[in-house]
């Protein structure tokens, strides 16, 4: 199962404890799990003026293994307006626009969607059990 909790954090809340939502799914092939300001195809959604999100921004897949992987979906625009970068233990790696990174087996670690001009992001903490 993996298992995602959701803060979006803005720079008033950033000493705060950010409103976390939550959602899971069984390591059952093909099973989709999204992040976006798409309420109706994203099971953990943004707020909806956060532009430099896509309405489909992230999509976490179960492949036919029972392991995950993260794809940063493409959007409407040729360059992204945002960084989206993977945190394993204490090593951060860039998520490439448009690309597809496989999550460890029973790991856990979090994925932030930064927003450049503004001290904003969302976390996406994720942790697979197996």
């Amino acid at each position: 199962m993996l298992e995602l909790t959701m803060a979006a954090v803005s720079a008033a809340e950033a000493g705060a404890t950010a409103g976390m939502l939550m959602a899971d799914a069984p390591d059952e092939p093909g099973t989709v799990l999204r992040v976006g300001r798409d309420k109706t195809v994203c099971r953990l959604s943004t707020p909806d003026d956060w532009l430099f999100v896509s309405r489909v921004h992230l999509e976490f897949q179960c492949a036919q293994d029972g392991t995950w992987q993260l794809t940063w979906l493409r959007g409407s625009l040729p360059e992204p307006s945002c960084e989206v970068r993977l945190t394993l233990g204490e090593y951060a790696h860039p998520v490439a626009y448009g690309g597809t990174v496989a999550l460890p087996r029973g790991g856990s670690g979090e994925v932030v969607v930064q927003d450049p001009t503004a001290p904003r992001s969302v976390n996406v903490g994720f942790y697979h059990e197996v």
